[in-house]
């Protein structure tokens, strides 16, 4: 088995930091040879909430959508915590187990409700707020040495966790189907429209997230569902590269403005996002390196904010 992708992610610093196609491949070698936890809740909670920030919060809807789960984000678990009784518990979707999450799990353990983390840290800020009485208390995922905010490893461990896929097989459809298919150059554009399909509305989030954090408002984005493509979202023409995943787009933007991406027959979310992360790695490359110019002064800043070290490599 490869290990080419994991070793670089080994060995990078803040001079050389890996574009996010390099996380991806990383992530999914990594998932080749280390187990996941086995998540078993349904014996404990009746009706969880399940809280998360950014892409904790999409990871956590697709993992707990065969629950009978209420959802919420670190602006809005309190009120829901106040005003829906039938809430029996928590579940705090964290990779750092820091920032938010800590006061997330004080906070409901205030309210008489027993905390579950998942997370990617051992002994993290979070941790300390937990029972530790019980099996289900805590789950921590293996994860890669990433640049901070790539938290590529660390959810797609969990979105595996749920959908059981198979990170070779992906790994080898991505490097055969997708590495090498014929695309525009990316650097033409700065204007993307990306459009999945509606079985996978959860990662909407995850993708829009991605592309902020990597080229904030240097580069515009859209993402919706094939299906939410119906309504107005396209009333004002733009030079725009419309990006579909897994249905060939016969309709939105010119025929030269449109890549048509394949994912595997039998793709579940977790290859829904390795294939998507990896086209905007692609993008990464085909522009400025905004991200990799900014991420130590911002996690400088960040640092001040939360009232802890924010390191620009998570290791």
């Amino acid at each position: 088995m490869s290990v080419k992708y994991i070793s670089k992610l080994k060995t990078f610093t803040l001079e050389n930091l890996p574009d996010l196609d390099v996380a991806v491949l990383g992530a999914l070698e990594l998932f080749q040879k280390e187990p996941l936890p086995k998540i078993e809740l349904k014996d404990v909670y009746d009706r969880p909430l399940v809280v998360g920030s950014g892409n904790a919060e999409a990871t956590g809807r697709i993992m707990f959508k065969d629950f009978d789960a209420v959802f919420a984000s670190e602006s809005t678990y309190e009120e829901k915590l106040k005003n829906i009784n039938s809430i029996d518990g928590m579940v705090v979707v964290s990779a750092s187990g820091g920032k938010h999450a800590p006061l997330i799990a004080r906070t409901a353990k205030q309210y008489g409700k027993h905390v579950t983390l998942i997370t990617n840290t051992a002994d993290s800020l979070a941790s300390k707020e937990l029972d530790q009485a019980h099996s289900y208390d805590e789950y921590v995922f293996p994860k890669n040495r990433e640049p901070y905010t790539y938290n590529t490893s660390t959810y797609m461990g969990m979105i595996l966790g749920y959908t059981k896929e198979n990170p070779a097989d992906m790994y080898r459809f991505i490097e055969e189907n997708v590495h090498t298919f014929s695309r525009p150059y990316f650097s033409r554009y700065d204007k993307y429209f990306l459009i999945v399909p509606p079985q996978f509305s959860e990662i909407v989030r995850m993708l829009q997230v991605k592309f902020i954090e990597l080229f904030g408002r240097k580069i515009a984005r859209d993402v919706e569902t094939s299906e939410y493509m119906k309504h107005a979202v396209t009333v004002v023409p733009a030079d725009e590269l419309f990006v579909s995943f897994g249905e060939e787009n016969r309709m939105w933007g010119q025929p030269e403005n449109r890549l048509n991406v394949p994912l595997p027959a039998d793709a579940g979310y977790a290859a829904m996002m390795a294939v998507g992360y990896y086209v905007i790695g692609q993008i990464q490359k085909s522009h400025p390196p905004y991200f990799k110019e900014n991420i130590a002064d911002y996690t400088e800043q960040a640092s001040k904010m939360f009232g802890h070290t924010i390191s620009p490599i998570v290791d």
